[in-house]
């Protein structure tokens, strides 16, 4: 591999070391927590399994229906059952190194981002003790890894993205036929691969979305805990005042003069579109999402991101 600044692509060695990185944050334990009772709240945990641990005399408050009628009967005095929660559940990343990501104005670019965010993610659930899976893609490739709880999985995920990475001594892979509908793809593929109850994080830019996207996403809210990582560019929101300056484009640079109050309009139409697009797509599906920036450091980003229960609050 070329020794190339790690702003443009990072290598398998740099995504290994950011384990250090993810030690400083945690997801919840593995271990089972003794929960008393099953109420009549419903549990924001999709999907999760109760296993018996023991059997005590019933107390106020206590489910009627967990009665051990058994015991009551043989001690003549009423017991109830108490269960363990399962908190392991299987964390899947999907994670998108497509042809738009290989870009940045400031920072690194939205590739690396998105290998890093999945490079932390990914180790936090090892050392949580959760099983790790994967979907990555780019424009050409799609590599699925099911959910696994070994150091040699989330390795291989870690080549995964070393290697799906586009590289700066070649072009990237722009052909609008090879990308087109990449994320949905990815999406559908993870509803083949999820367990039910699974913690699911969409690692990608999500400037390829399409009516259906919303659909992919709140089926798979609908069963497992969703969160939408959304990594973006400054420049991709606020073009500068002055200036020419060129984007790739699939025929080769696009040059535009951000002085011209046309093109700054149709711009900021363009974004205010898609950003309601996306807004609405979010809103619908029922995932949650948040947003780090090109500029952002991921370990740091993620500390803040990571809410109660390893979810994106």
């Amino acid at each position: 591999m070329p020794n190339t600044d790690t702003a443009t692509y990072i290598r398998l060695a740099d995504l290994i070391r950011l384990q250090a990185d993810a030690r400083a944050l945690k997801l919840p334990s593995a271990r089972p927590a003794r929960s008393r009772q099953a109420g009549l709240q419903r549990s924001p945990q999709r999907g999760r399994g109760m296993a018996f641990a023991e059997v005590r005399l019933y107390q106020p408050g206590d489910d009627i229906r967990s009665i051990d009628w058994r015991v009551t009967a043989r001690r003549q005095a009423p017991h109830t059952k108490l269960y363990e929660e399962e908190r392991e559940r299987p964390v899947l990343l999907l994670c998108d190194l497509g042809p738009s990501l290989f870009f940045a104005s400031t920072g690194a670019f939205k590739q690396v981002r998105c290998a890093q965010l999945a490079a932390i993610l990914a180790w936090l659930a090892l050392w949580s003790g959760d099983q790790v899976g994967s979907i990555v893609f780019n424009g050409e490739t799609l590599s699925v890894q099911r959910p696994a709880r070994r150091k040699k999985s989330v390795l291989r995920l870690l080549d995964t993205l070393a290697e799906q990475q586009h590289r700066a001594s070649h072009e990237p892979a722009l052909n609008e036929g090879a990308s087109q509908g990449r994320l949905d793809t990815a999406l559908t593929e993870a509803r083949r691969v999820a367990h039910t109850g699974s913690r699911i994080f969409v690692i990608s830019d999500f400037l390829e979305i399409s009516p259906e996207t919303g659909k992919l996403l709140g089926a798979l809210a609908r069963h497992n805990a969703v969160s939408a990582l959304r990594v973006v560019d400054p420049l991709e929101r606020e073009l500068p005042k002055t200036g020419r300056f060129a984007v790739a484009g699939p025929d080769g640079p696009v040059w535009f003069d951000a002085a011209n109050p046309r093109f700054q309009r149709a711009w900021h139409e363009k974004v205010a579109s898609h950003e309601r697009q996306l807004e609405d797509c979010f809103r619908t599906s029922g995932v949650t999402a948040a947003t780090v920036s090109t500029g952002d450091d991921p370990a740091v980003a993620l500390k803040s991101l990571l809410g109660p229960g390893g979810r994106i609050g």
